[in-house]
């Protein structure tokens, strides 16, 4: 016969309420218990048939993400991607919340955390920011029993889950690879432009581009990377500053948001146009690489982002494996000859 809860209770010598707080990764279980009650599961082999349990319990998942709340496209679109997630929710068994918070905002963003260490759901996905406040609540959510996503920008101390997003040291090294290549051999100066350095995605871009950059154009030079807020208006009054500050600048990275603003300051550059990559195909950035304004862009696709946050949130809510091959977001590349 297979092993049943009740064999686990009388191995592990607690209640049967506890057994199910284990299993469905609930809130109330002291770390000792929780311990004694896994080691007896594996002790006695049992294996649960988590979705047959789930369909006969009729078990939701209620599941919160919180996104900044900007005119960032892409920010936007993963807004929409969980807004169509919601309607879906009866088929998927989901009960999703929608936390908007303005972008950057530290004290917004560890007071809707709070919100949720207090009323905990089955699972969270986050767009963290670096800092030790941000870090210690999703801590406090992991500890009790919380499943937590990093989405699109990690903050692997926390002790999260999962982190669903590209793999932003490679993104930017791959940038650094296209500006290298396309500007050859020759000698000038590299403006980047980042929204904020308190966010980890950013970092690990401007690392990559910076490593790479300068293992094959070492006749480069890269000027310090000016922070925009991912906000249009400064964006394009950092790069009209640059521009008039350094007449050798011969290539421009976005390694955030506000294209907005890239589009207007290269609309407003003479003589010959610098290389200019940025990040997320959007309406806009299409229209600047047919253009030529703009020579590429690395691109992630928003639905598979909060698609496999989805995945992830109920696996880990269950106790079971993550498929990483299925979880992998990769990095686009888009070029004027090859848009979608």
């Amino acid at each position: 016969m297979k092993p049943t809860v009740h064999d686990i209770a009388r191995e592990a010598g607690v209640s049967l309420a506890t057994v199910d707080r284990v299993l469905n990764r609930r809130p109330g279980v002291r770390a000792a218990t929780r311990e004694r009650v896994e080691e007896a599961i594996d002790r006695i082999g049992f294996v649960r048939d988590v979705a047959a349990a789930n369909l006969a319990k009729s078990r939701t998942y209620a599941l919160a993400f919180v996104i900044p709340e900007s005119d960032n496209s892409f920010m936007q679109a993963l807004r929409d991607e969980v807004a169509d997630a919601r309607l879906r929710g009866a088929l998927e068994r989901t009960d999703i919340r929608l936390i908007a918070v303005p972008a950057f905002d530290e004290a917004a963003l560890a007071q809707a955390l709070d919100a949720l260490i207090d009323n905990p759901p089955a699972g969270v996905a986050v767009v963290a920011i670096d800092a030790p406040a941000i870090q210690a609540r999703m801590e406090r959510l992991h500890e009790a029993g919380v499943a937590v996503v990093t989405l699109v920008s990690d903050l692997a101390a926390s002790g999260r889950d999962h982190f669903t997003g590209i793999d932003n040291l490679a993104a930017g090294r791959t940038a650094g690879s296209l500006m290298g290549r396309f500007l050859s051999s020759r000698a000038g100066a590299v403006a980047v432009i980042a929204g904020s350095l308190r966010l980890g995605d950013h970092r690990d871009r401007l690392t990559g581009f910076s490593e790479r950059l300068g293992e094959i154009a070492p006749t480069i030079r890269l000027l310090e990377v000016m922070e925009s807020q991912d906000d249009p208006a400064r964006v394009e009054a950092l790069l009209n500053s640059a521009f008039r500050d350094h007449p050798d600048m011969i290539g421009v990275y976005n390694l955030g948001a506000g294209n907005r603003g890239l589009v207007a300051a290269l609309t407003q550059t003479t003589g010959e146009a610098p290389v200019a990559i940025a990040h997320e195909l959007s309406p806009l950035t299409r229209k600047a690489l047919e253009d030529g304004l703009i020579d590429a862009i690395l691109n992630q696709d928003p639905g598979h982002e909060i698609r496999s946050a989805i995945r992830v949130l109920k696996a880990r809510a269950d106790g079971l494996p993550v498929i990483a091959a299925q979880e992998r977001i990769r990095i686009d590349i888009f070029l004027k000859d090859n848009l979608p």
